[in-house]
């Protein structure tokens, strides 16, 4: 096992068993998606992209809560700019977007491990990620119309995950909910007890980290871009995937495996 910090120390890293866990490590804001941390989570996700060892990625938060959201002390901040912050402002939204569809396109799968809160861009970044495990504690808002700013880059990827009706619901009440609502919503897979949720999800992550990793990294790719299509054409770009599949290396040594009864050995990722 190793660790190493990214951007002074607000990002952590931890390797074993073929999963990076990336803890927000700063609880003094709630861990906020500043520029900082962005680039951060930006930087390791590059360096994880072309890391063979590493096989899924878990992202956890220090203190109470994995993310906030976004800095408002910094945003405040940038108001005194000359343009009032409209250049932050938009390098702001757009490294923030950046990210999700880095979570998106990354050939390795992602969980998301809640304790505590997860709001406005906080709950963006649950949503964005593959899979997610809450403690029984964790709370989930889209709460930017409270304070006049409506999160609609956060509801990119939350009304993605769970019906539009409950995404507006979040969106439009700018309320608090439970694990267990956030369960029932589809924003998280399974609620664990208090204080369990990194533990589940690394255990999740092992689990998953024992397939072959080029079978999980067309099958995460092919489910992203056919999500969205219209029928017809999403099966052909399932279809397209499942071919592709079908002539790797690991699929012939799984169908084979399977056959004969025993462990398939996959090829190294």
């Amino acid at each position: 096992m190793n660790s190493s910090a990214l951007s002074t120390a607000r990002l952590l890293r931890e390797d074993a068993d073929g999963v990076a866990t990336l803890t927000l490590a700063a609880p003094a804001s709630r861990n906020a998606l500043s520029l900082g941390m962005i680039d951060a989570l930006l930087a390791a996700f590059e360096a994880i992209a072309v890391d063979r060892a590493v096989r899924v990625v878990v992202i956890a938060g220090e203190g109470p809560a994995l993310s906030a959201g976004h800095d408002l002390k910094e945003i405040l901040a940038h108001r005194n700019d000359s343009d009032r912050g409209a250049e932050y402002d938009a390098a702001l939204m757009t490294r923030c977007s950046e990210l999700m569809l880095v979570i998106v396109a990354l050939p390795k799968p992602v969980i998301a491990a809640v304790e505590g809160v997860a709001t406005a861009a906080g709950c963006q970044l649950v949503a964005a990620c593959d899979l997610a495990i809450a403690g029984a504690a964790a709370r989930f808002a889209l709460p930017g119309v409270n304070i006049g700013l409506f999160c609609s880059t956060p509801l990119v990827a939350v009304g993605r995950a769970v019906s539009r009706k409950h995404a507006m619901e979040m969106a439009l009440t700018g309320a608090l909910y439970g694990a267990a609502e956030a369960e029932r919503f589809g924003l998280v897979n399974r609620v664990v007890p208090e204080g369990r949720a990194l533990a589940e999800a690394r255990a999740l992550a092992r689990q998953i980290a024992e397939r072959s990793a080029a079978t999980l990294a067309i099958g995460k790719r092919a489910f992203h871009a056919q999500i969205e299509a219209h029928l017809r054409e999403a099966y052909e770009i399932a279809g397209r995937a499942m071919i592709e599949n079908l002539a790797h290396a690991d699929a012939r040594e799984g169908i084979g495996a399977f056959l004969e009864k025993r462990a398939p050995n996959w090829e190294a990722p």
